[in-house]
């Protein structure tokens, strides 16, 4: 799916899926109608309507299958988020142990990292171009200044510990979130589930060819199914881009002045 469609506020994105799906119902219910003629119509009718609960679950397990992927990377990318948060807190607080110069240095540090991450990396994995090639510099030289201080007590020997520990925890949940923010429900998946959707719609046209308020009514509701379930998929197919995309409030959360 292409981006300007992920884009779309939900609104918007809605009128184009249920529109599309509409579209496609009503060619298929005047094809099926204009077919339905002579031996063609009497052949349409020998279709048992049996055929029709068959289709709908395997279309239903088509769903299941796509949105499990969806729903799964979501909260992958949401758990990840928090991960890094949680991780990047535990730096601020545990630098409080050092003297001000260090613990001013390792503030400014985190607080540049989060704001790059909130306002560039962001915005690139929305568009699936943050790759793992680069490591940030800024928790890289964050991690070298935590292993260059001078513990001089015990709780500071772990406290530097624990910040290195953190920060690798930080790097790890980035990784880890570029790579979600790659996924997406790939153009298979969506053809299966188009082309099953057209096989029972023409199920059901069929098996009503003879009533045509039947056809239309069984159609629409079944069409507005197919467009329900699409719509619910493509608004969460990626984390990272549209309007009700996963935000980086957890982030922004370690450092409350970076968002104001």
């Amino acid at each position: 799916m292409s981006d300007w469609l992920h884009n779309l506020p939900v609104l918007w994105m809605s009128l184009v899926v249920f529109g599309f799906t509409y579209l496609v119902t009503a060619a298929i219910y005047v094809a099926v109608s204009v077919s339905a003629v002579g031996e063609r119509g009497r052949s349409f009718k020998a279709i048992s309507p049996g055929l029709l609960p068959p289709l709908g679950i395997i279309f239903a397990l088509f769903v299941a299958f796509t949105a499990a992927q969806v729903w799964t990377d979501n909260e992958k990318a949401r758990t990840e988020i928090d991960r890094e948060a949680s991780a990047l807190r535990t730096v601020v607080i545990l630098a409080t142990t050092f003297p001000r110069e260090a613990e001013a240095q390792l503030r400014g540090l985190i607080r540049r990292y989060i704001a790059d991450a909130t306002t560039q990396e962001w915005a690139m994995m929305a568009n699936r171009t943050a790759n793992l090639r680069a490591i940030p510099g800024v928790l890289a030289e964050a991690l070298q200044a935590t292993l260059a201080l001078m513990p001089s007590s015990e709780g500071q020997k772990t406290a530097q510990r624990e910040i290195a520990t953190s920060l690798e925890t930080a790097l790890d949940a980035r990784r880890q979130r570029i790579v979600i923010s790659q996924s997406q429900v790939n153009l298979l998946k969506w053809l299966c589930l188009f082309m099953q959707a057209v096989c029972a719609l023409v199920a059901i046209a069929m098996v009503h060819s003879d009533n045509r308020l039947a056809s239309i009514i069984a159609m629409g509701i079944f069409a507005t199914g197919v467009a329900a379930s699409m719509l619910l998929i493509l608004a969460h197919d990626r984390p990272f881009i549209g309007e009700i995309s996963i935000r980086p409030d957890a982030l922004l959360q370690v450092m409350p002045e970076i968002g104001t």
